[in-house]
């Protein structure tokens, strides 16, 4: 580094003054002055030059100032911005979360429904054909049970209206079979309990009417006349009037002889020989036969009612008058309902149920 001694302006400096010359006193040097106005000129530009720079870095100071207050605010509203939206990250989380499961609980219950309506729609021919199997056969143990075929022609009835709102065409060879068995169960002839009731209910009042053997038969021959009209002609002869009288006489005496003495063929001798106490029990057992029939009848037992009727056509030809119009028209009234009153066997609907099983079998 070079020292003031070194410069040749100290050099200068450091030598004494000249003694001045006349010429220099007389005229004086301009350069200090043009050096002085220069230095001004530089100090003056130095000093602008300064205080703009100055004023360029305080002004940049400011704007650094404020951009980082602006970015601490910014970084500020970053970080609550960031807080917020990690807790929406984890609420959103969670919520997917929560949705997943419920999705895989979803997915889980669909695939059973589908699974459950596959079946369904698998089985619903299945499901349908084994419910009019099972009512035919119920149908058929009811109409065994009360003899009469109106179960089954109502269950036929049913199941035929079920497979129409149905509509499948591969059991319309089942509704054939209905259709047939339907109408050859209607074609079998019903008993008519109320009717056959009614008659034995009839018999039954008659019963205290009819004529026992032991009572006797009523005379079937009218008496012949006491007297014999005497013509006109012959009213005044004594003669002809006790011929009369006595033709009379004779026919009296010989009907009541007659009356006294009858011979009938009796082929039971202890019908004839029953007690009054026996007449009575002999009636109300009569009665018990055909009350016992009656109920048979309702209970739809025509083979107990077919033994009752028999035993109480017995009864009536053994121990009652066979030549009495009511002991004649009782017997008919029982021979009738004993005809009517008979067991035929109940159609089975076995073309129906050979159809469903082939139908179920064809599922």
């Amino acid at each position: 580094m070079n020292t003031p001694e070194d410069t040749p302006a100290a050099a200068v400096a450091a030598l004494p003054p000249a003694p001045p010359t006349p010429s220099a006193t007389a005229r004086p040097s301009r350069w200090p002055t043009l050096l002085t106005l220069v230095a001004l000129a530089l100090t003056v530009i130095a000093l602008a030059v300064a205080w703009q720079t100055q004023r360029r870095v305080k002004s940049l100071e400011r704007e650094l100032v404020q951009r980082q207050e602006s970015s601490q605010r910014d970084a500020a509203d970053a970080r609550a911005t960031a807080r917020s939206a990690q807790e929406l990250a984890q609420d959103a989380s969670a919520k997917s979360a929560l949705l997943d499961a419920r999705v895989s609980d979803a997915a889980m219950q669909r695939s059973q429904v589908e699974e459950l309506l596959q079946s369904v729609a698998r089985s619903r021919d299945e499901n349908v054909v084994a419910d009019v199997e099972a009512a035919i056969r119920v149908a058929l143990q009811q109409s065994a049970l009360t003899g009469s075929a109106e179960p089954l022609v109502l269950t036929l009835k049913q199941a035929d209206e079920r497979l129409a709102r149905y509509n499948q065409p591969q059991l319309e060879r089942v509704r054939r079979a209905i259709a047939r068995d339907l109408e050859r169960t209607r074609a079998q002839g019903a008993v008519d309990v109320a009717t056959l009731a009614a008659r034995l209910d009839e018999t039954v009042r008659l019963v205290d009417e009819l004529p026992l053997l032991a009572v006797g038969r009523a005379a079937t021959a009218p008496v012949a006349a006491a007297t014999t009209t005497v013509p006109a002609a012959d009213a005044d002869d004594w003669r002809a009037r006790a011929t009369a009288w006595w033709h009379a006489g004779l026919a009296h005496v010989g009907n009541e002889l007659r009356s006294l003495v009858r011979v009938t063929r009796i082929d039971h001798p202890e019908s004839v020989l029953a007690t009054p106490e026996q007449q009575v029990f002999l009636r109300e057992n009569l009665k018990l036969r055909l009350l016992n029939a009656r109920l048979a009848l309702f209970s739809r037992q025509f083979d107990i009612a077919q033994s009752d009727l028999r035993d109480a056509q017995s009864v009536l030809d053994r121990y009652f008058d066979r030549s009495s119009k009511r002991v004649v028209a009782a017997s008919e009234a029982l021979r009738q309902v004993s005809l009517q009153s008979r067991q035929s066997a109940l159609p089975r609907p076995d073309e129906t149920l050979a159809a469903l099983t082939t139908a179920a079998a064809g599922r």
